[in-house]
């Protein structure tokens, strides 16, 4: 009897058929249910299988403990908050994700909601669309002041984009002990208070847990200049929605552009969706053609290297 995989993610093998054709040839046996994710219908059937290749839903412990076949979980991206590892360490499941591949992806929509917050982007196209012709005041960016929360793959591309931009950057990453050389002439490591304190933009990119939930509340913000702004494209939960919304009704945060939301999706009674200055996405940080397709390869690869006896790449478990 073939293997079975099942597929969660409704971007995996979106670009091009190499990824199906992969795990077809290893003799696996394929059930795509991404596009029509359902929770219940998944923990259901998910003890069936022999692999899985996991989107941005939860994996909960309890359904873990049924899944007696199960050898790997790719997940298709870079973020594991949403899969239980002790679980699956405790039952010898093997975990891989794919970080780094999508770091220029995020990086991008990172500096472009950057540049959409600062300068009303957004607000100005839906003020023509209801016949509004009128001027909105923006804010430079170039020649700012970038704070960086996490020094990692993403982070640095960031950075990267900003030099063209002339800001100088702060970063915390308490993982970090020296700035690589490339970035020593316009990077600084700072500690987390003199980043919030100094920097006119604020940009997350650190994964979540205990430590960082919450990291961004009430008193961070209160801390951050008068007219900054936050952009999260990393994961909700870092910054508090409530604290982040008052925030932003008193004006103290001019803006803020958020790729990400502690539920996903969103309620649409979140009171972040009634105010002009925030920005909020559906979590595309990593839809680009190259970066989808580069992930789900290396899942569809992973997978394959599991039943055929062959090396994993970017094994965390």
């Amino acid at each position: 009897m073939s293997k079975k995989v099942l597929i969660t993610s409704r971007s995996f093998g979106q670009i091009s058929d190499e990824p199906v054709r992969i795990l077809k040839d290893a003799g696996l046996e394929l059930t795509l249910m991404g596009k029509d994710f359902n929770q219940e219908k998944f923990e259901n059937i998910v003890p069936e299988y022999d692999a899985l290749i996991i989107g941005a839903h939860v994996f909960p412990e309890e359904v873990m403990e049924k899944c007696t076949k199960l050898k790997i979980i790719c997940k298709h991206g870079a973020g594991v908050d949403n899969i239980p590892l002790e679980k699956a360490k405790e039952l010898g499941i093997v975990v891989c994700n794919v970080p780094g591949t999508n770091s220029n992806a995020v990086a991008d929509l990172t500096f472009g909601l950057m540049l959409a917050a600062s300068r009303n982007i957004v607000l100005a196209n839906n003020n023509v669309r209801r016949g509004e012709w009128k001027p909105v005041v923006g804010e430079d960016v170039c020649y700012k002041t970038l704070g960086l929360l996490g020094f990692g793959a993403i982070a640095k591309n960031v950075a990267r984009r900003a030099k063209g931009f002339g800001m100088k950057v702060l970063a915390y990453d308490p993982f970090i002990k020296e700035v690589p050389e490339e970035f020593k002439e316009y990077v600084t490591l700072a500690d987390f208070e003199t980043v919030i304190k100094s920097c006119d933009f604020l940009s997350l990119h650190l994964p979540l847990t205990d430590e960082t939930k919450n990291m961004i509340s009430a008193k961070e913000l209160a801390m951050m200049k008068k007219g900054s702004y936050v952009i999260n494209t990393a994961r909700g939960g870092i910054v508090n929605e409530k604290d982040l919304y008052d925030a932003l009704a008193s004006g103290h945060i001019a803006a803020a552009a958020l790729d990400v939301a502690e539920k996903e999706p969103i309620d649409d009674d979140n009171p972040l969706l009634k105010l002009d200055n925030v920005i909020i996405t559906p979590h595309i940080g990593m839809y680009s053609k190259e970066a989808i397709n580069a992930v789900s390869l290396i899942c569809a690869e992973n997978v394959a290297a599991v039943f055929q006896g062959g090396t994993l790449k970017f094994q965390i478990v």
